[in-house]
């Protein structure tokens, strides 16, 4: 079957068969698809939903996932993560050297404010989705480590830069409206499980002197192509331990340090961070394929990597000050005290402060 023009349907029951056949003609062409159902529904900051598939002719996937725009949440997601740069990289059908679902169908829809994706649902090739609760394992995470290094160096400096079908890509800047978090619910419910210099931080001294500090040096190198949001929560692990990434909503350019640190700090226990962080380090800077020209050095990773914390440590700190609208409780309240005791073990502070901006 052919793809026709598609338009975003207003709601999961709205998608039709037909409309999902269309969807589905680039990769399953000889599908025709019999029946549509909800099997489960997932909304958060967008709309998503797990759609069942039957089919009168051809094959195709049995279950896809759908992720659209909820119009409550459509301001904030477009402040802080942006509406449509997820189905921007997409459509610009450039291959990223690391696991992650597979998109059938992307579409924009501008005026409306509305877009509408349907992918690949990983659970059914066995991806184990993660979240803060169920941290990985040391391997898991060097895999993931060593896929983002993959993914820089691909686009690293001018390759980014150059590249005509990222010219939309806009750099990792600090957006408004985190220092007004009211974060005395979050250092309510950390308690003491969090060092003493984290509650003792103001919100100007969080949100503005670190984290916007932080940020503020992610356009001062040569840039790649950032995933943007690579905390646990976006990333599932394979039966072959390969880890995976979801949620591309927060693509950007800009330093490769808000990726590998966000990442790291929060996939692994407080303890096995500790261990590791070093050897993964190492592990990271091996697998970049760079000119040496081009090559941080070791102690540039390391400083970087120890500055970062001022991203995870705010975001988190937001997150567990806004009751359970975003993230359940438990989840929030396990990063947050994994960003503040790397904010406290690795002198963040300091590594600002050397680092020149």
């Amino acid at each position: 079957m052919s793809a026709l023009p598609l338009s975003v349907p207003n709601s999961w029951d709205a998608i039709t068969p037909e409309w999902m056949s269309s969807a589905l003609a680039e990769d399953h062409p000889d599908a025709t698809v019999d029946s549509v159902t909800v099997v489960l529904r997932d909304d958060g900051t967008n709309r998503r939903a797990r759609l069942g598939l039957t089919y009168s002719a051809g094959s195709g996937p049995a279950t896809v996932f759908a992720k659209a725009v909820d119009p409550e949440h459509a301001d904030l997601v477009e402040l802080t993560s942006g509406l449509f740069h997820e189905p921007r990289l997409f459509n610009s059908k450039i291959a990223l050297p690391l696991d992650h679902p597979k998109v059938y169908t992307a579409i924009i829809d501008e005026a409306a404010r509305d877009f509408l994706m349907i992918m690949e649902d990983v659970v059914a090739r066995g991806a184990d989705p993660r979240d803060s609760t169920r941290p990985m394992s040391v391997e898991q995470a060097a895999n993931g480590v060593r896929g983002l290094a993959r993914m820089h160096s691909q686009f690293w400096g001018e390759r980014v830069a150059s590249n005509p079908e990222l010219t939309w890509l806009e750099p990792f800047v600090a957006f408004e409206g985190m220092q007004y978090a009211p974060i005395h619910i979050a250092h309510e419910r950390l308690g003491d499980t969090v060092p003493p210099q984290i509650p003792a931080l103001s919100n100007t001294e969080l949100f503005v002197d670190i984290w916007a500090r932080y940020i503020g040096t992610l356009t001062t190198t040569a840039p790649t192509l950032l995933h943007g949001d690579p905390h646990i929560g976006n990333t599932y692990v394979l039966p072959d331990d390969e880890v995976g990434f979801l949620d591309w909503q927060m693509a950007r350019r800009g330093n490769w340090s808000l990726d590998l640190g966000y990442f790291m700090q929060g996939a692994l226990t407080i303890e096995d961070r500790r261990s590791v962080e070093r050897r993964l380090l190492e592990e990271y800077r091996n697998a970049l394929t760079l000119p040496a020209e081009e090559l941080p050095t070791a102690e540039e990773i390391w400083l970087r990597y120890r500055a970062s914390v001022a991203h995870g440590l705010a975001i988190w700190m937001a997150t567990a000050s806004g009751g359970d609208a975003w993230q359940s409780a438990e989840i929030s309240v396990t990063l947050a005290q994994r960003y503040s005791t790397a904010f406290v073990d690795l002198e963040t502070r300091a590594a600002l402060d050397a680092i020149a901006v």
